[in-house]
């Protein structure tokens, strides 16, 4: 198949477009490179050995997307695009609601222009809220708790409705949790602008002597060693998860959503301390208070996603931290060379 990869030049982007280069799919990526690198594209074409169709555009912007859409036949589309920190969501909500609903928006709308009815959408599992009990299942109700998560639970409702509503859509969300290692080759990973706002990358970034000390939120938690547990997913997993999902969407009219990730929780020292045996690095911690809003823990049921779409998390924590010191030591400064 053809697809079209929104956003296609991040760090799940990336990871994606290469497993669908290696399933035999063809891509198109639309990106902005407003926090993603042109270079992640040039290691995927390098290690796949196939070429990837580059187009640097706001998906917003619609006459470019239509222009894209008369240009290629697009069979199906995987929709990263959008802006995803939390913290920069609390403090301009109102940038991360135009930006994400106008530009799914905007796609929908080229895409029915075009009779493009295939979608895969990048979800999170930040839309289920304070859980109820744990672990998470899909018929939990949603209760985003600030407006990035919002904006992924108002966009899926905007599927949910659209399939309903009788127009032939086929669409497929997937709620990630925690996405984090590399590629095992360490030619492509996560490269956050300026200093991390997640675990995994900060822990690297310290144990290749970018950072002095990890800070860790709260040892007072009620779970074994008192950090807070969450379910760390291998990229290359989850980039998986969306060919699968991809290649699942043959029921029109319908809308599924899917949680994507291990089953299974780690805590923060539980990944500390499997860095620092990946790495050999010592790594320097710092307790402090805990964060308002943080939760002591968190991990999906993942039953649907394998009975379903035939797939499953294969790689454990000792391999993401492998791959990711691999990536970050021959990276230290991520794309920039």
């Amino acid at each position: 198949m053809n697809i079209l990869v929104t956003g296609g030049a991040g760090y799940i982007g990336s990871h994606t477009v290469l497993e669908l280069l290696n399933a035999g799919h063809a891509v198109v990526v639309v990106d902005n490179l407003s926090n993603s690198s042109r270079e992640s594209l040039r290691r995927v074409e390098e290690l796949t050995g196939k070429q990837v169709t580059f187009h640097e555009s706001n998906v917003c912007d619609k006459n470019t997307l239509t222009t894209i859409f008369d240009k290629y036949t697009i069979d199906a589309v995987i929709h990263f695009a959008g802006l995803k920190a939390v913290g920069e969501s609390v403090a301009n909500p109102l940038l991360y609601y135009k930006n994400n609903l106008e530009c799914t928006l905007t796609l929908l709308d080229v895409m029915k222009a075009h009779d493009v009815t295939k979608l895969v959408f990048s979800s999170s599992a930040t839309i289920y809220g304070i859980p109820i009990s744990l672990p998470y299942v899909e018929t939990m109700p949603l209760n985003a708790t600030n407006p990035y998560g919002r904006t992924k639970q108002m966009i899926e409702y905007i599927l949910q409705d659209a399939s309903a509503a009788g127009d032939g859509w086929n669409i497929t969300s997937l709620r990630y949790f925690n996405p984090v290692g590399a590629h095992e080759s360490g030619r492509i990973g996560e490269d956050p602008n300026g200093i991390p706002n997640n675990l995994m990358p900060y822990v690297s970034q310290v144990a290749v002597g970018k950072h002095t000390e990890v800070h860790v939120f709260g040892d007072d938690y009620d779970t074994p060693d008192g950090t807070g547990i969450r379910d760390y997913i291998h990229v290359t997993d989850l980039a998986k998860a969306h060919v699968a999902a991809l290649e699942h969407l043959d029921h029109p009219n319908e809308y599924k959503a899917y949680n994507i990730g291990t089953g299974k929780g780690v805590s923060v020292h539980e990944l500390i301390n499997a860095f620092r045996h990946a790495s050999g690095q010592e790594i320097p911690v710092v307790i402090d208070p805990r964060r308002p809003g943080d939760l002591p823990a968190y991990y999906a049921n993942t039953a649907l996603a394998e009975q379903e779409l035939g797939w499953k998390a294969k790689l454990d924590i000792n391999k993401i931290c492998e791959d990711t010191w691999r990536w970050q030591s021959q990276n230290p400064n991520g794309y920039i060379k």
